[in-house]
């Protein structure tokens, strides 16, 4: 088993490396769509959906459709000292169509690099920033220009892109496994980063894993598994799903940065009490892994919207090492060298087994308001006695029997066994007084 799961993960990590980290993609565009059909090339129930630009989803606007074709900086001599078909991070995300010359004094202030970082050209965007535009290089490739042209030399900028504000998409993908249950456990990861392996193809990478492993399983609870453009794209599905997702989501997990050979971190749903919280810590004890806990301060991913005030989703987040947290994070450095294909798999080990554990995971609910007669169903003595601890056993029971405490949780609440607790929910169950 666990040879063809790190098949698995082998695979998909392949795949990325080698076809989809060079599809370039935003939080909108072509790229997005095009990512999204080769998903289903693989998986044909996988369903592509979209919201429109300019729709208001809650206190956001979606923005325009942004689509690149190409971008270069061209010397006197008309050489190329910056090409966006070689590097995607090239060009600040969202910049707008440029076509003229610049002196290089004029063309250095449209310049972003990292000093503390020579070798790496940053990650930078403008989602909402209207009529701007910006070229990233490393600041090693910086100080060859300074010193190698003069002030007033000119140089040729090429942005060829293209805002598409009517009918503009944002794209998105889904699949569903179905389970016994309607019930669902939500798994979420973004598509909208171009290149960075971990902060991007990492999450892609076990969740297609996770979906290969678990299509071939009978599950208890449905799997739900959302490909979507980071912030804008969750708060738009949460905008569409929130009422559905409140009433079937059990738990679920955001997979982002899972892919590098860092120490595994997690981090809990705000207030750390979510099955899938319970279900993640388990599998990290039940693989012997020592994972770090980041708090919930610490946010920054789509935790961020599906735990938000009013949304209140029981989501946990899954890391290696956490966004933010690594040097090569937002950069050119975060590469397939820096995301191994043991460092995914690992992840994968993780995440297949806390969604094992929280597919296995029996929630009862009473059905019933208010405390229900037990005598007239055999279970409470119709004569007064003291010696009634079985009663109150089923009673107990009853109090936490909310659909939201699994049956683990109850017989730990009442310091019972797991097998006595069984026992107890298969009573209640023939009676009618809860359901499973």
């Amino acid at each position: 088993m666990l040879k063809s799961m790190k098949k698995i993960s082998d695979i998909y990590y392949d795949l990325s490396k080698n076809k989809f980290s060079k599809i370039y993609r935003s939080i909108s565009g072509e790229g997005n769509k095009k990512l999204l059909k080769e998903i289903k090339k693989i998986f044909p129930k996988f369903k592509i959906s979209y919201f429109i630009s300019g729709q208001q989803v809650y206190d956001w606007r979606i923005p325009p459709e942004w689509n690149i074709k190409d971008a270069y900086i061209l010397d006197k001599e008309n050489k190329k000292i910056l090409d966006f078909k070689k590097n995607f991070l090239h060009v600040v995300g969202y910049s707008c169509k440029v076509n003229k010359f610049l002196t290089k004094k004029n063309l250095l202030k449209k310049i972003h690099t990292l000093k503390n970082l020579p070798n790496a050209i940053p990650y930078v965007t403008a989602y909402y920033k209207k009529k701007f535009y910006g070229f990233c290089l490393s600041y090693s490739q910086l100080k060859k220009i300074k010193k190698k042209y003069n002030q007033n030399d000119k140089f040729k900028i090429l942005i060829d892109s293209k805002f598409k504000k009517k009918n503009g998409k944002l794209h998105y993908g889904e699949i569903i496994l179905k389970g016994k249950n309607k019930k669902e456990i939500f798994i979420s990861t973004y598509i909208c980063h171009p290149l960075m392996a971990n902060n991007e193809h990492s999450g892609l990478i076990v969740s297609l894993s996770l979906i290969d492993y678990f299509i071939k399983k009978k599950l208890n609870y449905t799997l739900r598994f959302l490909f979507i453009p980071e912030t804008i794209g969750s708060i738009a599905y949460i905008n569409k799903n929130l009422k559905k997702m409140k009433k079937n989501i059990i738990g679920g997990f955001n997979i982002s940065c899972v892919g590098d050979e860092g120490q595994h971190s997690y981090m809990l749903s705000k207030h750390k009490k979510s099955l899938s919280d319970i279900a993640l810590q388990k599998a990290y004890k039940d693989l012997k892994i020592n994972a770090k806990e980041h708090s919930f301060l610490e946010r920054g991913s789509d935790e961020r919207q599906y735990c938000s005030p009013g949304v209140d989703l029981p989501i946990t987040s899954i890391f290696k090492t956490k966004y933010g947290e690594y040097k090569e994070y937002h950069t050119s450095l975060d590469d397939f060298n820096f995301v191994t294909k043991n460092g995914v798999y690992s992840s994968f080990k993780v995440a297949k087994k806390a969604i094992d554990i929280l597919d296995n995971f029996i929630l009862p609910k009473y059905v019933k308001t208010c405390e229900p007669n037990m005598g007239k169903r055999g279970l409470y003595p119709l004569v007064s006695s003291k010696k009634n601890k079985l009663t109150k056993r089923y009673m107990d029971f009853l109090m936490y029997a909310d659909g939201k405490t699994s049956l683990n949780t109850i017989a730990s609440i009442m310091k019972i066994n797991i097998h006595k607790a069984k026992k107890l929910n298969k009573v209640l169950l023939k009676n009618n007084l809860i359901t499973n």
